[in-house]
């Protein structure tokens, strides 16, 4: 574990950080995303990140958003994403968006576009990466128990067709 991260999960466990967190982590991503063209995200020295780009549920206008991932399968083969909003009271928007454009997704990892598809997990197969999410991020579990609606996790692969 990397220096500080212990630190970084007690902050990031707190009702103070929830409510700071999403108006400057997100910002300061896509600055950074941006200037140094796909190559670094600053929230990734913590946890493993990437951009997600899905269009609007509404609007249909592509939204860009930069999110902590949980990779499964070594190099690209999937994504976890989950919908923690930071332990505040409504799914986060991109959540929405996935699941109204479930196959027009695409992730920006490590530099690279890749279309992608998104699935929503349930029942025991959601049980199963929400234990494996917590033993990756333990503040998830703080997110939960601050809020009465279930967090949504989601798996993202590679399109078929990409």
């Amino acid at each position: 574990m990397a220096p500080g991260v212990r630190l970084v999960q007690k902050v990031s466990a707190t009702r103070t950080f929830a409510r700071i967190a999403p108006h400057v982590v997100p910002a300061m991503d896509r600055a950074v995303h941006r200037l140094t063209r796909g190559r670094v995200l600053l929230s990734s020295r913590m946890l493993p990140g990437l951009v997600l780009t899905v269009p609007g549920a509404r609007s249909g206008v592509p939204r860009t958003t930069p999110l902590a991932c949980m990779p499964e399968g070594g190099a690209e083969r999937s994504w976890i994403l989950v919908g923690s909003n930071f332990g505040r009271t409504g799914h986060p928007a991109w959540t929405a968006n996935l699941l109204a454009g479930p196959d027009s997704a695409v992730v920006n990892w490590r530099g690279r576009d890749i279309p992608v598809h998104a699935t929503l997990l349930k029942g025991a197969e959601r049980e199963e990466v929400w234990a494996a999410a917590l033993r990756f991020w333990p503040p998830y579990e703080a997110y939960q128990a601050r809020i009465d609606r279930e967090i949504r996790l989601f798996r993202l692969r590679p399109r078929e067709d990409s």
